[in-house]
């Protein structure tokens, strides 16, 4: 892709630091490169420099780094200054570059331009964001993974081994007359059972990947005095939430976010489920219908002392979602000298435990990553960061092959089969970019930092 537009930013965060940089990119800086410097520096050799105004003043001295094209971030020519990193400093150097003819870049405008100029997927691109955004170790490696084209390399190879089997399909459709090898439907249907192998791979690792990118967000319900908030506390392992005897305490949604095994977990406590009339009160028990209602699990909780009717329990579950994972939490058993300890049945799993002595609370976090999905023998090795349009994506893919192996049982459904064939292709194509609407790319770009 051809830009004559040649566009700055600055790279590094704001405030004071040792460096700062400046980078720049565009076609032929040749021009302003000598303009700023001087002299062009050796391309890929770190030159100590001093940066100059228009009258031909030292604005500071650092180090240039050029990289001529395609063997650049961009695939353009792209300059970097590291200067020292003091606001006024790249202010000044910033409006240098603006005044020799560059423009301000957008927000991950550099990025853009690497994917434009096929320098990298956009899996690629979306996982530079991932990197820079990742909040934990675990979160980290699997951004590095999918930056380093590993998620891309496993939907490249679907694609591949698809293609290859409607080539075979479409042909015998085109030149019945030939006597194609491997065409029968036996052939076909191993083929595709080999891919549909693959891809729940594939799946099973975007999910991890997600739950990596996203966290997960948990609440906290039940009725009053239950011991929510002493819950929270334990989860985040400090005093969170205000914890009393009296019904009531908490009026309103507290969210806290915790790590557990580098998994992100954003707890919600949530007002005490009663009738009331106190209009505070009330307030914060609206606010804890609607966290309910956002939730990714919900852990409900339980007086083991004093059981209170389901009635309200009852009330609630009508209103969650059913893929909603529910955890029953049976909390107090301190004061009935119970053993921590968890049941799991068809219906529903149950953790008896004491937030105040931190009995089963390890119990708790375990459970809490089963439901969500993790895998805890998977320990990042084989994960890539997945984003929810990845996972759409594959939802949709995997339609059109379900569909595609129904249809192998039948010869003459082969147009059906090839044409399932094709959509699912489009729609793992859609994921590395290879079939984007320009509307997603803006959608996608414009969460980046500007000098990104």
């Amino acid at each position: 892709m051809a830009n004559l537009d040649i566009i700055a930013a600055i790279a590094t965060p704001p405030g004071r630091g040792g460096i700062g940089v400046i980078r720049i990119s565009g076609s032929n800086l040749n021009h302003f490169t000598k303009a700023l410097l001087g002299t062009l520096p050796e391309p890929r050799h770190a030159a100590l420099k001093s940066f100059k105004d228009v009258g031909g003043n030292v604005i500071d001295q650092g180090i240039a780094l050029y990289f001529p094209t395609p063997h650049s971030y961009t695939g353009e020519d792209v300059l970097e200054l590291q200067a020292h990193g003091g606001p006024a400093v790249m202010n000044l150097l910033l409006n240098r570059c603006l005044a020799l003819g560059a423009r301000l870049a957008q927000p991950g405008e550099f990025t853009l331009r690497a994917y434009l100029n096929n320098k990298i997927d956009l899996i690629q691109a979306e996982s530079v964001a991932d990197l820079i955004e990742a909040s934990t170790y675990e979160a980290a490696r699997c951004a590095a993974n999918s930056l380093r084209g590993q998620f891309s390399s496993k939907i490249n190879d679907l694609v591949d081994r698809l293609t290859q089997l409607r080539m075979f399909i479409e042909a015998s459709i085109n030149f019945p007359e030939d006597d194609i090898d491997g065409l029968s439907l036996p052939p076909i249907q191993e083929k595709l059972s080999q891919i549909g192998i693959r891809f729940n791979e594939i799946f099973q690792a975007a999910q991890q990947g997600k739950i990596l990118k996203e966290g997960i967000r948990i609440v906290l319900a039940g009725a009053a005095n239950v011991g929510k908030s002493s819950l929270l506390n334990q989860l985040a392992q400090d005093d969170v939430a205000i914890v009393t005897e009296i019904p009531g305490t908490t009026r309103d949604t507290i969210e806290r976010t915790i790590i557990i095994e580098g998994i992100v977990i954003h707890v919600v406590d949530t007002a005490g489920l009663r009738e009331t009339n106190d209009i505070v009160e009330q307030k914060g028990i609206e606010r804890t219908h609607a966290a309910i209602k956002t939730a990714h699990m919900i852990l409900w909780l339980i007086d083991s002392s004093n059981l209170q009717s389901t009635s309200i329990k009852d009330e609630i579950l009508d209103q969650i979602p059913p893929e909603i994972p529910l955890i029953t939490v049976r909390n107090k058993i301190d004061l009935i000298n119970e053993s921590a300890r968890i049941e799991i049945d068809s219906h529903n799993t149950t953790i008896h435990l004491s937030a105040k002595t931190n009995e089963g609370i390890d119990l708790l976090r375990k459970q809490i990553l089963k439901n969500a999905g993790w895998q805890h023998d998977t320990e990042g090795e084989g994960v890539f960061m997945a984003r929810q349009r990845h996972l759409e994506a594959l939802t949709i893919a995997q339609a059109h092959l379900n569909a595609a192996m129904i249809l192998t049982t039948d010869e003459s459904q082969l147009e059906l089969l090839a044409e399932e064939l094709r959509l699912a292709q489009l729609s793992l194509s859609s994921i590395t970019g290879e079939f984007t609407a320009d509307d997603l790319l803006g959608e996608i770009f414009s969460h980046f930092c500007i000098g990104k």
